[in-house]
C-alpha cells in the first residue's frame, strides 16, 4: 500500500470536518494524517488528508467525499509535483551531560531549540515526514517526554494551485 495526499478545499463552516472524518469512519477508511486550515478565502479550507491504500481505494474516497455538498475541490497530489512538510515539537530529557549531543542532533536536523528548563529541551523540527521520524528517531535515546506533530501540509509546485471555481490556475 502506498500513502496518497489529497487536497480537499471545502467550505469553512462548522460541522465539515466531522462530516468528512464520519465519511472515512463510515467506509472503513484510515486517515494516516489530517491538517485543516483556512484558505486565501476566509470562506474555504483546505483538507490535506493522507490515506495509506492502494489505487482503488484512493479512487473510493474521491468519489466519497465529491458526494458531500461542502466539498468544493478534491485534488491527489502527487509527490513529484508538491511540496509537502509537517511541524513536530519534540520535549527531550536533557541532563547537562546530554544537552551538548542533543544540540549537536538538532543542527544536524536543521531543526531549534525553542524551549529550555532545568531537566528538558523542546525541539521544533519541520520538513518532510522522514525528516521529522528520523530526529525522532535519534532523540528517542534521551528520553522523549512529549511529542506533538501537525500531520502533513502540502501544496503543488510552480504556477499550479487548486481554486475554489472550476477552474485551475
Amino acid at each position: 500500500m502506498t500513502k496518497h495526499t489529497l487536497s480537499v478545499l471545502v467550505e469553512n463552516r462548522s460541522g465539515v470536518l466531522s462530516r468528512v472524518a464520519g465519511l472515512f469512519s463510515r467506509r472503513g477508511f484510515n486517515i494516516d494524517s489530517l491538517a485543516v486550515g483556512v484558505t486565501e478565502d476566509p470562506e474555504v479550507s483546505r483538507m490535506t488528508i493522507v490515506v495509506d491504500g492502494d489505487d482503488y481505494i484512493v479512487e473510493q474516497v474521491n468519489k466519497q467525499l465529491n458526494k458531500l455538498i461542502d466539498v468544493i475541490k478534491i485534488r491527489t497530489l502527487e509527490s513529484s509535483d508538491s511540496v509537502s512538510r509537517e511541524l513536530a515539537l519534540i520535549k527531550v530529557n536533557a541532563t547537562p551531560a546530554s544537552r551538548t549531543e542533543i544540540m549537536q542532533i538538532v543542527e544536524i536536523f536543521r531543526a531549534k531549540i525553542v524551549d529550555v528548563s532545568k531537566n528538558t529541551l523542546t525541539v521544533e523540527a519541520s520538513g518532510a515526514n522522514e525528516k521529522v521520524t528520523a530526529l525522532e528517531d535519534m532523540l528517542k535515546q534521551f528520553g522523549i517526554k512529549e511529542i506533538v506533530r501537525t500531520g502533513t501540509i502540502a501544496i503543488e509546485r510552480g504556477n499550479r494551485f487548486i481554486k475554489a471555481g472550476n477552474s485551475e490556475e
